[in-house]
């Protein structure tokens, strides 16, 4: 029924202009603004809608992953923009927040919301 729909995703944060800056600046994706919500361009024409919500809980989870070429390149460039890396329980990472372990290697971090994301690499064959 749905499968011919432009079907887009959203998450809410608790302030729409450090959003804003965060996304457009500190990740440098192109960040459009109507009607009070922001919507990420993503690669591929894809958008993800960001709205505004006074009782935000940030997720616990991953609300956006970005898969890179070179993950500690990236790492190293999101820590020179002022981004800090999480660790989590039980998920064991290396000096710059790299799990390396099971899967693709992943750094995440979060947004000025709280809300979780990722970049990551697919491993080395």
């Amino acid at each position: 029924m749905l499968g011919g729909s432009q079907a887009f995703s959203g998450f809410a944060v608790d302030d729409i202009e450090a959003a804003r800056r965060f996304y457009e600046d500190t990740l440098g994706l192109d960040v459009a603004e109507e009607n009070g919500l922001l919507s990420l361009e993503l690669v591929g024409g894809t958008h993800v809608i960001v709205y505004p919500k006074e009782s935000h809980t940030p997720a616990s989870f991953t609300v956006l992953n970005f898969p890179v070429d070179d993950i500690d390149a990236a790492v190293d460039e999101l820590v020179r923009r002022g981004v800090r890396m999480e660790r989590y329980p039980g998920m064991p990472a290396d000096e710059r927040g790299v799990m390396r372990e099971a899967g693709p290697y992943i750094a995440w971090f979060t947004d000025p919301a709280g809300n979780v994301l990722s970049v990551l690499q697919d491993r080395p064959a």
